[in-house]
């Protein structure tokens, strides 16, 4: 426990270093805005006095958001985020106060053109903000706000984030009277959405097969054989017809559905097969 804890804890300090930097050297320099509260922290740092940093945006607005949702979210999810939230500061801080980096009026990296500044901002800001979700944190409050109150106002939590951030991108527009920069961080939302479900979910998702089958044992047999692991199956009965079947429940990568459902039918060529996708496996066995 102690090594998982100390884990998360460096995944999510990596998690914060990665987010500020694709934030403040991409994003800032040329005023586009990323999501969230952290969109809206950046949008706030634009319009009061220079004393109010981005670094102070980001606490004074996600941690009371984080601490409101502790009871639905748990402590140490709470917990994690605000770590993660808080080396995000620091680390924004760091970057444009201390070190030797010129992010005033450009990218150090891609000067002032728009399209790279969004589309590598917001993929270096999702891999920062996707890290802190798969080690158990998040760094933006407004994913807490939308599981609370997605389903009293009868929405989706992706859609309760998706309204916030376009509401954040008109108010943008009409504060600044400028719609090019709304308009780009849009972009930067999609390239950082997609990026955070890359890592979250994983590059190379596997394949979840269910077969239903009235010949499971042989199936079974043959699955184990050629792909060396295990299948589960349980029985069923078919609907229309009423006989005695099994479904077996089997999980192969993307390469070998194929190849799993030119066995499956030359045992059963009527054999029944979906197939969907599977985020994580999580397995103590070897097989």
């Amino acid at each position: 426990m102690f090594r998982k804890t100390l884990k998360n804890l460096l995944m999510l300090t990596v998690a914060g270093m990665v987010n500020a930097f694709g934030i403040t050297v991409f994003l800032s320099p040329v005023n586009l805005y990323d999501s969230g509260i952290s969109g809206t922290s950046m949008l706030l740092n634009q319009i009061t006095p220079e004393f109010l940093t981005l670094s102070i945006f980001l606490v004074v607005l996600n941690i009371p958001l984080f601490l409101f949702g502790v009871k639905k979210q748990g402590l140490k999810f709470t917990l994690y985020a605000i770590y993660a939230v808080c080396i995000y500061s620091v680390s924004a801080w760091l970057i444009t106060d201390v070190l030797p980096i010129d992010v005033s009026l450009s990218s150090p990296f891609a000067g002032t053109d728009l399209l790279l500044c969004a589309l590598f901002g917001g993929v270096i800001s999702g891999v920062g903000s996707g890290l802190a979700i798969r080690y158990g944190g998040a760094m933006d409050g407004i994913e807490v706000m939308a599981v609370i109150f997605a389903k009293r106002l009868g929405i989706t939590v992706g859609t309760f984030v998706m309204i916030y951030n376009v509401l954040l991108y008109i108010v943008c527009g009409i504060v600044l009277q400028d719609w090019i920069l709304p308009l780009y961080s849009i972009v930067t939302y999609a390239a950082a959405l997609k990026t955070i479900d890359f890592i979250v979910d994983g590059l190379d998702r596997a394949k979840c097969a269910i077969i239903i089958t009235e010949h499971p044992q042989e199936i079974s047999r043959k699955l184990c054989e050629v792909f060396g692991s295990g299948t589960t199956y349980l029985d069923a009965k078919g609907g229309y017809t009423n006989k005695e079947k099994s479904m077996i429940y089997f999980v192969v990568n993307r390469y070998q559905v194929v190849r799993m459902k030119e066995l499956v039918h030359e045992i059963d060529h009527n054999a029944y097969i979906t197939i969907s996708e599977v985020a994580d496996v999580f397995s103590n066995n070897n097989k």
